[in-house]
């Protein structure tokens, strides 16, 4: 299926992506689940490919690249079957606030470390017992001189790990709700920050998730993103971006899913005929690639509304709860035609099936989702003209 939202520049550099992940990751799967994160190596030699930060600024050491580029490097992670790498995590989810509400000293200070891959970046927000509700948020942040001291914990971070540099959510306005937000760059090496646990969950063993402590990290105030109280907007504004990132993965696993699965039915024989030659296969797989049509052509045009800078949150939600939902009912199907080697670990279909139900959670879980579409019905129904 022609993808009429990339041009032939896009595609070369799809090819060289697609190059970077069987060479430098796909031949150490197994060492990087092992560890529970990719090697740094591996995150310095994205950034010398310039494959990190691709959308900042030329004059701040990234490409000034539109969002195409970032959309192609994660889907060529999951059509090569690797869930490990946090590089959007770094450069898509967290390096974009210093890109979009940082100062000039701020950029010019972090972003060409990012996007060299010097330094390592996460974004903290959920926390235990609050998960995504930024309302009920308790880490705090208190002025105390031309400094902040922030305490609290946070959980289920992803490059927390491995980070240098974080980017942390905290209260400044006890009284105000998800009004009372801040934004912080707390470094690894600050006095009164530890990590906890490296996390060991049932999928996505090689992308590195962690707890996080704070205990009164001094943190100076020129490391506030933007202005104090004012984090909540910020992050909305740029929720929409990250839920699409979510999509694009769930869409491309499913791709290569269904097609791992329809090369598997051809291969394998059962009662003395393929796989594939039966009715209920065919039935099966048919509907698959229906689904994944339907996805397909929804996301891309929430792509190229995302590239125009046009994607609503309401949309974005829409994309990121149906496609990971959709995933979710295929990867289930495409592993029972796989029957008993569907749940063996060697089989590409087994890690996609674990992998993806992080998807339905993260970012804000799909009920949560679900709240941001009802609360929009009026301007929905609205749209149908009727």
């Amino acid at each position: 299926m022609k993808r009429d939202i990339f041009t032939d520049d896009h595609e070369i550099f799809r090819a060289s992506a697609r190059r970077f992940y069987h060479e430098e990751i796909v031949p150490h799967r197994e060492e990087f689940e092992a560890q529970g994160f990719i090697s740094r190596s591996v995150w310095e030699k994205a950034g010398q490919m310039g494959f990190l930060c691709m959308t900042a600024a030329e004059e701040h050491g990234g490409a000034g690249a539109s969002r195409h580029y970032p959309v192609i490097m994660l889907e060529e992670a999951a059509y090569a079957g690797q869930s490990g790498p946090g590089f959007w995590v770094h450069s898509d989810m967290s390096s974009t606030y210093i890109s979009a509400f940082g100062t000039e000293e701020q950029k010019a200070r972090w972003l060409p470390q990012l996007a060299r891959g010097d330094k390592i970046m996460a974004i903290a927000m959920s926390e235990p017992g609050g998960g995504s509700d930024l309302a009920a948020l308790r880490t705090r942040a208190v002025r105390d001189g031309d400094d902040y001291l922030i305490s609290g914990s946070k959980i289920f971070i992803s490059n927390g790990w491995i980070s240098d540099v974080i980017l942390v959510v905290a209260r400044t306005d006890p009284d105000a709700g998800a009004r009372g937000l801040s934004l912080f760059l707390v470094e690894a090496d600050m006095p009164g920050f530890r990590r906890g646990r490296l996390l060991n969950k049932i999928g996505m063993k090689a992308q590195d998730t962690a707890e996080l402590f704070f205990d009164e990290v001094r943190v100076p105030k020129e490391n506030m993103i933007g202005e104090v109280n004012q984090g909540f907007g910020y992050l909305m504004a740029e929720l929409a971006w990250e839920r699409l990132l979510i999509a694009v993965q769930a869409m491309a696993v499913t791709e290569r899913t269904i097609s791992d699965t329809t090369e598997y039915t051809n291969e394998r024989t059962v009662f003395g005929n393929a796989v594939s030659a039966y009715q209920n296969t065919q039935f099966k797989l048919a509907d698959f690639a229906m689904e994944a049509r339907v996805g397909r052509v929804f996301l891309d045009h929430c792509i190229a509304r995302s590239v125009a800078r046009d994607l609503d949150p309401v949309t974005a939600a829409m994309a990121k709860a149906w496609i990971t939902e959709m995933e979710g009912r295929v990867l289930d199907g495409c592993l029972q035609l796989h029957g008993g080697y569907g749940y063996i670990w060697d089989y590409p279909v087994a890690r996609a099936f674990a992998d993806a139900r992080s998807q339905r959670i993260v970012g804000g879980t799909n009920e949560i989702m679900r709240q941001i579409i009802s609360r929009a019905m009026p301007q929905i129904v609205d749209g149908y003209g009727l």
